[in-house]
């Protein structure tokens, strides 16, 4: 049985429910509903299971602020010995435009205080990464860090949904993916 942790990055509470930092928690709770499943909440994090063809898949959703995303993410990692390269990071991407999605395996932070966290704790960069555009602030606007801490204006709110259906595709097909890679480690 093969373990996978998809872990969509957010802050905790309803005054930050919409905005763009919380894209991450956005697009777990639409694969958990797709998946038929609910989400759990312990004490530091809300976390499900969905079984795909006899293996495990973790949904996680760090539920201390997102500088502290790595603790919920190496608590879950070492429970269920899940390794870095079976690892999703689900993110808001300040350096992409707004509803560019692209996956990314390793690198820097960026700058990304959840990221930065989950390196520490992880001890290792070699975890996937799904990166949803958020877009910047225009030169001369607000900081970057307020600006993700804001909702999403209404043009791009049109075009929300579809992103996270986008987005949840993409997750799946890194699964089926990463699921057929191991297979064919494992029989040579």
């Amino acid at each position: 049985m093969i373990h996978f942790l998809i872990v969509g990055l957010g802050n905790p509470g309803d005054k930050y429910k919409n905005t763009r930092h919380n894209i991450g928690f956005m697009i777990l709770d639409v694969l958990a509903s797709e998946f038929g499943v609910s989400f759990k909440d312990a004490k530091k994090y809300a976390e499900t299971t969905h079984t795909w063809e006899g293996d495990k898949i973790h949904l996680l959703k760090p539920l201390e602020f997102m500088n502290l995303s790595g603790k919920a993410t190496q608590t879950l990692a070492n429970l269920y010995k899940i390794p870095p390269s079976q690892i999703l990071v689900v993110q808001d991407e300040v350096d992409l435009p707004f509803g560019k999605i692209k996956n990314k395996i390793g690198g820097g932070t960026a700058g990304h205080n959840g990221l930065k966290d989950i390196v520490a704790k992880l001890g290792s960069q070699e975890f996937h990464r799904l990166r949803f555009g958020v877009g910047k602030p225009e030169k001369g606007g607000m900081d970057v860090a307020d600006f993700v801490l804001q909702n999403f204006y209404a043009e791009e709110k049109t075009q929300l949904q579809a992103l996270i259906k986008d987005s949840v595709s993409k997750i799946e097909d890194w699964i089926r993916t990463s699921r057929n890679l191991l297979l064919k480690e494992t029989k040579a």
